[in-house]
């Protein structure tokens, strides 16, 4: 039975570490997998009660953080070397820049037969100086010829690596998009909706717009509030706003708030327009609670939050940034990154028709969103495996 090492940067709420962790679920019987992590930071959601829940055990770099550190990150390559030269896997499959780059190295160093990488989004604009993204870019196209395969979790991702980013070439990089179990987005759907504006005393007449998501600059919470702003001035119908989410920009975020003169809270207990929640571990609730999801990003892989608010029926509206386009349908509102207008025009044209009757009778419409199923992913990623372990003994 081949081997597969799965490596993650962290174990944080989100896209990415579900991912992995239900390819380190479900790629059996016909591999035999291990889960290696990095550690999160102090101001994210944890998801090891994800893996508890899958029945996993994952296996921590001690020295593996976001942050570039030389020293740490040294030893954290070290670390991921004894694995290897330990576990003996067949497969090494990264995920994300730090993993992906102290991974493949010593995968590479280990004679692994087959290393893969999955871009889940990618730090070539809106994150760093013009000096320090050409040394990301030169790092992964070194990196990308010691790799077996590249996936792009979108075509449109795919489009702008090997084209924009010229990453490899288009033949070595493999379309595979994200993969999730999403029942408990849709199922029991009225009853999830009570309980969540029951504990957030949101109102029947009310209509609950939220965002989800690690609040950092990316995600440009900015754009968000200035929406809102324009929102509360110009509808009559009774508005509650969510940040779902928590991370390094909360403080920052907050002032914004407070600068818009948008009243906001974390407690459901205050009548304010605007509420932080901070991470909400069932998050098939807030959706169901919620109307409209937005997302504001300067820049996306596949946005997790959009992928999940659609499997529970809820309208969007999203700046059209990465690979949005890819999985939204024809429904969602979206517009430049940085066009609040636009962006607040979006939110109420939606709000101005929107009926909750209407979304409970048109559930499961959107067929984007079977692109996304948890089978389809783990068949996908099974057959490039095989086809790659295939073609590495040809060559022997």
């Amino acid at each position: 039975m081949p081997k597969v090492l799965i490596i993650i940067n962290r174990l944080n709420i989100g896209g990415p570490a579900s991912h992995a962790a239900y390819l380190t679920k479900y790629l059996a019987p016909e591999f035999e997998t291990m889960l290696l992590s990095g550690q999160i930071d102090g101001s994210e959601g944890n998801a090891n009660y994800m893996v508890e829940e899958l029945g996993l055990q994952a296996h921590y770099i001690p020295d593996m953080h976001r942050s570039i550190s030389p020293s740490k990150d040294y030893k954290a390559y070290q670390q991921i070397k004894k694995v290897i030269q330990d576990f003996k896997p067949d497969v090494v499959h990264t995920h994300a820049a730090k993993p992906g780059a102290l991974g493949r190295l010593a995968a590479s160093n280990c004679g692994v037969p087959v290393i893969i990488h999955t871009f889940h989004g990618h730090v070539f604009h809106s994150y760093f100086s013009p000096l320090k993204t050409r040394f990301f870019l030169e790092t992964e196209r070194r990196l990308a010829r010691k790799s077996s395969a590249i996936i792009a979790i979108s075509p449109l991702q795919k489009k702008e690596l090997t084209e924009t980013f010229k990453i490899c070439p288009s033949d070595k990089m493999k379309v595979i998009p994200l993969g999730y179990d999403l029942r408990k987005f849709y199922e029991k759907l009225d009853q999830k909706r009570q309980h969540f504006r029951k504990q957030w005393q949101v109102q029947t007449n009310e209509i609950a717009i939220g965002i989800v998501g690690r609040l950092v600059p990316i995600k440009n919470h900015s754009l968000f509030l200035q929406a809102l702003k324009r929102v509360l001035s110009n509808t009559s119908r009774p508005i509650k706003a969510f940040v779902i989410g928590d991370g390094e920009s909360r403080a920052a975020i907050e002032e914004e708030a407070k600068s818009l003169n948008i009243p906001f809270s974390d407690s459901p207990q205050q009548d304010v327009p605007l509420i932080f929640t901070s991470w909400i571990k069932e998050i098939e609730l807030a959706y169901a609670g919620l109307d409209v999801v937005c997302l504001s990003s300067l820049n996306e892989g596949t946005p997790v939050s959009l992928i999940e608010a659609q499997a529970a029926n809820c309208s969007i509206v999203s700046t059209d940034v990465g690979g949005v386009q890819d999985i939204v349908d024809e429904q969602a509102k979206l517009s430049p990154s940085g066009d609040v207008a636009q962006f607040a025009q979006n939110l109420l044209d939606i709000i101005k028709i929107y009926d909750y009757k209407i979304r409970s009778q048109t559930l499961h419409s959107n067929k984007k969103i079977k692109e996304f199923e948890l089978e389809t992913m783990i068949k996908r990623t099974k057959n490039l495996y095989f086809s790659l372990l295939k073609n590495q003994k040809s060559k022997l």
